[in-house]
C-alpha cells in the first residue's frame, strides 16, 4: 500500500509498547508480533486509527504489545466487540487477535457470523492445537486421539479445520501462514490488511511448552519444501525440494503426482484465489499432512459489500429522511404504558 506523504513516517518501534512481553521463551507468538509490527507502518494509516481487539488466551495479550488503541475482551467475544467498534467507527482499521480455543470453542458462533456478515475486520487466529494459557488441555483443532491433561486416553473429538469453517461461512478472504516462515507471514499479513471485508488468517503457531513440534513438518526448513504447498494465484500447484511434485485433480479428488514421464505442469491444478464459488478453497482447506503438502498462502480473496458499509449507508439514509433522532423520543415512541 502507498504511504500518505502527509503522515509522519512510522517504524516498527512506533508500534512497540512499554509492556514486558510475557510469553514463554521460544513461543511462536513473538514471530507473529514482530511481523505485525513490520507491516503496520507500511499501511499508510495513522497510528491512532488502529484498534486491536482480543478475547482470552495467550494470543489475547496482543493488544498490550502493540502501541495502538486496544480492547482486551472476554472469552470468545472479540469478533462481537470488534464489530461494534467497526460499526461505530468505519474509518478505523480493526484487528482481532484470537486463538484456536478462544475463537473456535466459546467464540465459534461469533466467528461464524462475523465472517458471514463480511465485517471489515482482520482476524488473526493463532492455531497451536492446544490450550496454552490454561496449561495444556486439548482444543477444537487438536488431532483425534491426542493425549492431553483433559484427554488422558486420547481425544474422541473430530477436529475443526479453521479454513474450512471460514469457507462455509462465506468469508471473503481466507489465508494460512506459519510463524516460522517470517517473510511469507509478512506477505499474508500485508494481503489481509489490504482486503476490504473480513480477512481470516489462520497462523500455525508453535506452543513449545504444551504442544512443541506440532508443525515441525512445515516449520523445519529442511522438511518444508516437501510438506508445504505455497499457493500462487494463476500458477500451477507445485511443491518439493526439486519442484518436481504437484497436485492434480482426479475426478473430484486432489492427488499428488510427480512431474516427468509425460506429466507436465499443464496437467496440474492451477490456483484461483478469486473464484466466485469457494469449491477450490474448500478442497485446499481439507488437504492435510501427511497425505498432502499443507497449503500456505491465500485460499480465497473476493469482493463483496461489507456489513459496516451497508449499515453506515442505512444510517445516513435514515438520518437524511428523518433527521437526527433523540434517545428520549425513541423511548417514548410506540407502544408504551404505565403500570399503576
Amino acid at each position: 500500500m502507498h504511504h500518505d506523504t502527509s503522515l509522519p513516517v512510522l517504524t516498527a518501534k512506533d508500534f512497540t509498547t512499554d509492556q514486558d512481553v510475557r510469553w514463554c521463551p521460544g513461543c511462536g507468538d513473538y514471530s507473529i508480533l514482530a511481523q505485525m509490527k513490520k507491516v503496520l507502518p507500511t499501511l499508510g494509516i495513522p497510528k491512532e486509527n488502529f484498534v486491536f481487539v482480543s478475547g482470552i488466551g495467550c494470543s489475547s495479550r496482543f493488544p498490550y504489545y502493540v502501541e495502538t488503541y486496544g480492547f482486551h475482551g472476554i472469552h470468545g467475544r472479540a469478533p462481537a466487540i470488534a464489530t461494534g467498534v467497526k460499526a461505530a467507527r468505519p474509518d478505523l482499521s480493526v484487528w482481532v487477535a484470537t486463538g484456536d480455543g478462544d475463537g473456535l470453542s466459546i467464540g465459534g458462533n461469533h466467528m461464524i457470523h462475523t465472517m458471514r456478515r463480511n465485517v471489515d475486520l482482520k482476524i488473526l487466529l493463532f492455531n497451536n492445537r492446544i490450550y496454552g494459557l490454561t496449561k495444556g488441555q486439548y482444543s477444537p483443532t487438536s488431532e483425534l486421539g491426542k493425549l492431553t491433561k483433559s484427554s488422558p486416553m486420547g481425544t474422541v473429538d473430530n477436529p475443526i479445520h479453521p479454513c474450512s469453517l471460514a469457507v462455509g461461512a462465506e468469508c471473503t478472504f481466507i489465508a494460512r501462514a506459519l510463524d516460522a516462515d517470517v517473510k511469507h507471514l509478512e506477505y499474508v499479513l500485508q494481503r489481509a490488511a489490504a482486503h476490504k471485508g473480513t480477512a481470516f488468517v489462520e497462523i500455525y503457531q508453535n506452543c513449545n511448552v504444551f504442544n512443541d513440534g506440532a508443525f515441525d513438518y512445515a516449520a523445519v526448513k529442511d522438511h518444508r519444501a516437501e510438506h508445504v504447498l505455497y499457493l500462487e494465484h494463476g500458477k500451477p500447484m507445485i511443491f518439493g525440494k526439486n519442484r518436481d511434485k504437484g497436485i492434480r485433480l482426479n475426478g473430484l479428488e486432489p492427488e499428488v503426482v510427480t512431474l516427468g514421464n509425460g506429466m507436465t505442469e499443464d496437467d496440474l491444478l492451477f490456483h484461483d484465489e478469486s473464484a466466485s464459488e469457494p469449491v477450490l478453497a474448500l478442497m485446499l482447506s481439507r488437504m492435510t499432512h501427511p497425505q498432502f503438502p499443507e497449503p500456505l498462502g491465500i485460499f480465497r480473496a473476493v469482493k463483496r459489500p461489507t456489513f459496516d458499509e451497508l449499515l453506515d449507508e442505512q444510517v445516513k439514509n435514515a438520518t437524511k429522511r428523518l433527521g437526527r433522532g433523540r434517545l428520549a423520543a425513541m423511548y417514548d415512541d410506540g407502544e408504551t404504558w404505565e403500570v399503576s
